[in-house]
């Protein structure tokens, strides 16, 4: 395998954090840097070699249906419509039972992140892993300013929003073929699959090295819209 060709958007759930620019809207297709967050992804994905997108969805399908339908694309891109609520793994398990190319693996991809990286790294480095499922992780960047302080109880400095000694789920997996039935019909897969599968030694990590962040507040939306600006990235 020296690329993935199909991927899984999770765009279901109401985003209720990023109110008000969500309740006409689903999170997806909130503006940053002049674009929804949904063209943002399939852009890179498009350009990583990505052939395919299922999107989950279920709040305000209808309209994330009418924008998919009204543009061009460089890209197929499909949905998958929760009836119900499912969850987030419940909504991946729904959706990949869209995708094209059932014996391949797949990746799949939160709706509510930007991210630009060698989509090839991850693929070769869970190719060689062995691993059932590979996390993209990020480094954890610390929402606060530190505060340095020497044994005697003196202040020695400052570090505003420093980069610290752990890592998070980044939103982006790659899955064996296999995984979709792993995946809970109804849940979180972080809670009902990857401890499980961390626990039997497959579950591989990613180290992302290149641009990501998650946008689930509007204070997060404002940081993108500056940061795609400063990288040229905004339309």
């Amino acid at each position: 395998m020296t690329h993935v060709r199909q991927a899984v958007i999770l765009a279901g759930g109401n985003a209720t954090r990023l109110r008000p620019y969500t309740d006409r809207v689903p999170k997806a297709l909130v503006d940053v840097g002049g674009r929804p967050i949904l063209e943002h992804q399939v852009e890179w994905l498009a350009a990583e070699g990505v052939e395919h997108v299922v999107v989950s969805c279920g709040h305000l399908a209808e309209m994330l249906r009418r924008h998919v339908l009204g543009r061009a694309f460089p890209l197929e891109v499909s949905l998958a419509v929760e009836e119900r609520p499912l969850g987030r793994g419940g909504g991946l398990k729904h959706a990949a039972r869209a995708l094209p190319f059932g014996d391949e693996p797949w990746l799949g991809l939160n709706g509510d992140i930007l991210t630009r990286f060698p989509l090839d790294d991850l693929v070769r480095q869970h190719a060689d892993s062995g691993a059932l499922a590979t996390l993209g992780v990020t480094a954890l960047k610390s929402p606060y300013g530190v505060v340095e302080i020497a044994v005697d109880g003196r202040i020695t400095g400052f570090d505003e929003a420093p980069v610290l000694p752990h890592w998070v789920n980044a939103g982006v997996y790659l899955f064996e073929p296999g995984m979709r039935e792993l995946l809970p019909d109804l849940g979180d897969h972080e809670t009902a699959t990857f401890p499980r599968l961390a626990a039997g030694g497959r579950l591989g990590a990613y180290e992302i090295d290149g641009y990501w962040r998650g946008i689930d507040t509007a204070k997060d939306l404002k940081e993108a819209n500056r940061d795609l600006r400063a990288l040229g990235w905004a339309a």
